[in-house]
């Protein structure tokens, strides 16, 4: 069997309204069970941008527009013998809310907004890096404030 190819491209979009930002409960590993932004593989021909998107309105109904990456996140997990069980490389979207109230589907078991401070404050069991990437989108927000 052909080893599978790495790293595979995915998405996150980074939905702020407000004071709050919209996170999923992952369904499926590798982050079963955690909370996280709502994202996918990117389809061939389809910019991160536009991935982000369309993963976020099929995890939660909610439609977006994608303003620009906040930068990448590398996931990857070997198993005890050096192999390598996945490798991700995440392009972190903001994305602006234009409609819609979170409701969980595809990927997602729950969608929900929270307040920024209860997911920086480690109270959710987040996915790795949410918290990283909730803080740049932070500061990129605060910044575009002050223009």
């Amino acid at each position: 069997m052909a080893a599978p190819h790495f790293p595979r491209v995915a998405a996150l979009a980074v939905t702020i309204r407000g004071g709050q930002v919209l996170l999923v409960r992952r369904r499926n590993p590798p982050d079963a069970g955690l909370w996280g932004f709502p994202g996918g593989h990117v389809d061939p021909g389809e910019t991160a941008l536009d991935a982000a998107a369309r993963e976020l309105a099929e995890e939660t109904g909610v439609a977006a527009r994608p303003l620009r990456y906040l930068g990448n996140v590398d996931l990857i997990q070997r198993a005890d013998d050096g192999t390598l069980n996945y490798h991700f490389l995440l392009a972190a979207v903001l994305c602006r809310h234009v409609a819609g109230e979170p409701l969980a589907s595809d990927d997602a078991i729950e969608a929900a907004w929270f307040d920024i401070d209860q997911v920086l404050d480690g109270t959710l069991t987040l996915s790795h890096h949410v918290d990283d990437v909730l803080r740049l989108a932070q500061d990129f927000v605060a910044r575009l404030a002050t223009c």
